[in-house]
C-alpha cells in the first residue's frame, strides 16, 4: 500500500507515521523456538527428540499461525509505547480476522486447564515426596529428595510451567480487555458494494458485537462514482491491463481463465450458465 519494502521493524515513512509488516511464518518460528526452550528445561534428553518432532509438525498445524500473530498482537497492544497516539491492525480476510479474535476464550480455557493439571501434579508430588522413605543416598526420583528447606528440581519446574502459563493468560485477557475497551479500541470493516462481501461483512459485524468488541464503522469501497465517463473508465483499463501483465507474469505457470466484469452480481442460473459458457469457451 505504500509502495516501500516493510519488515518486522517499524519504519519511519512520513511524519508521525511508521509502519512495520508482521510475517506470519517468521512469527511462527520465534513462538516456536520460545517454546522449544522452554521445553528444553523442563524435557529429558530422551525427550528431546520426539519434542523436535512434534514441534516440527506444529509448523503446519491449523492454529499455530494464529496463536503466533495472535501473541504478537496482544503484546504490542499491551505494552506501553509513548511513542504512538495510535496503532492500526489491517488485519487479514474476515474469517481469519473473526478466528484470531476469538481465540483468547479457547486459549485461555486451555490455559486453566494446564493449570489445574499442574496443581493436581504438585499437590501429588508433595504426596508421594512425603510417603517416599528417606534414604542417606543420592536421588533415585524427582520425589526421593533430602530435606532441605530450599524448592526441590520438581518444585521449580511446577513453578516455572505454571508461571508461564499464568503469564500468558494474563497477557491475552489484558489484549481482550483492550479490544473491548470503547475508549481505546475500534473495528472499522471495509468492503464493496456485492453481494457476498455484504453477507460476509455483516456475519463478521454480528459475530464481533457478540463477543462485545466495538464496531465504528464499514467503510464502502470501489463505489462508481457519479461523474465516471469514458475518460475515467479508459484510465482504469489502462491500470487493469498492467495488473494482468503483472499476474501473467507472476502466475504464467497456472491457467488463467478470465471473466468480464459483470453489470450485475452473480446470481441465478441464467448468469452461473453465461459464466460457464464463457470458460468452457476458454477451454477451462
Amino acid at each position: 500500500m505504500f509502495a516501500k519494502q516493510l519488515d518486522d521493524t517499524p519504519r519511519r515513512l512520513l511524519p508521525n507515521l511508521d509502519a512495520m509488516e508482521i510475517d506470519p511464518d517468521t512469527e511462527v518460528e520465534a513462538h516456536l523456538a520460545r517454546v522449544s526452550a522452554q521445553m528444553r528445561r523442563f524435557a529429558s534428553a530422551e525427550m528431546l527428540p520426539e519434542l523436535e518432532r512434534q514441534l516440527q509438525l506444529t509448523r503446519q498445524s491449523p492454529g499455530t499461525q494464529e496463536a503466533a500473530l495472535l501473541e504478537r498482537i496482544a503484546r504490542l497492544i499491551s505494552t506501553p509505547h509513548p511513542e504512538y497516539d495510535l496503532i492500526i491492525f489491517d488485519t487479514a480476510p474476515t474469517g481469519h480476522t473473526l478466528r484470531l479474535l476469538t481465540l483468547p476464550e479457547a486459549m485461555a480455557a486451555w490455559t486453566e486447564g494446564l493449570l489445574s493439571h499442574n496443581r493436581k501434579s504438585e499437590e501429588l508430588g508433595k504426596v508421594l515426596q512425603h510417603l517416599t522413605p528417606k534414604r542417606g543416598r543420592d536421588i533415585d526420583s524427582p520425589f526421593d529428595t533430602p530435606q532441605t528447606n530450599e524448592l526441590s528440581d520438581l518444585d521449580r519446574k511446577t513453578r516455572d510451567i505454571a508461571d508461564t502459563l499464568l503469564n500468558r493468560r494474563r497477557l491475552f485477557h489484558q489484549a481482550r480487555r483492550i479490544l473491548k475497551d470503547h475508549q481505546q479500541s475500534g473495528f472499522l470493516f471495509v468492503l464493496t458494494p456485492e453481494r457476498l462481501p455484504i453477507l460476509e461483512t455483516a456475519r463478521a459485524v454480528s459475530a464481533l458485537q457478540s463477543v462485545d468488541i466495538p464496531i465504528v464503522a464499514a467503510l464502502i469501497n470501489r463505489v462508481i462514482p457519479a461523474t465516471a465517463d469514458g475518460q475515467f473508465l479508459q484510465r482504469r483499463r489502462e491500470q487493469e491491463a498492467s495488473y494482468l501483465q503483472r499476474i501473467e507474469h507472476e502466475l504464467g505457470h497456472l491457467p488463467l481463465p478470465r471473466l468480464p466484469w459483470l453489470e450485475t452480481d452473480v446470481q441465478g442460473l441464467d448468469i452461473l450458465q453465461s459464466i460457464a459458457e464463457q470458460l468452457a469457451a476458454q477451454g477451462f
